[in-house]
């Protein structure tokens, strides 16, 4: 599964791990809530682009 980095404060959304009270391990990027905003400063999944590893 593919990680996402916010484009602002470079939180990494990790599906592997997902996030508490969010997502449960497992749950992919393009399966977040359409309001998801990251949990470091809130802004939505819009700013967040797709990273290799």
């Amino acid at each position: 599964m593919k990680k996402f980095r916010c484009t602002v404060c470079d939180y990494i959304y990790d599906p592997e791990k997902g996030e508490e009270g969010v997502a449960k391990p497992g749950t992919s990027f393009e399966d977040l809530p359409e309001d998801y905003e990251c949990p470091e400063c809130g802004v939505g999944k819009e700013l967040f682009e797709e990273i290799d590893e």
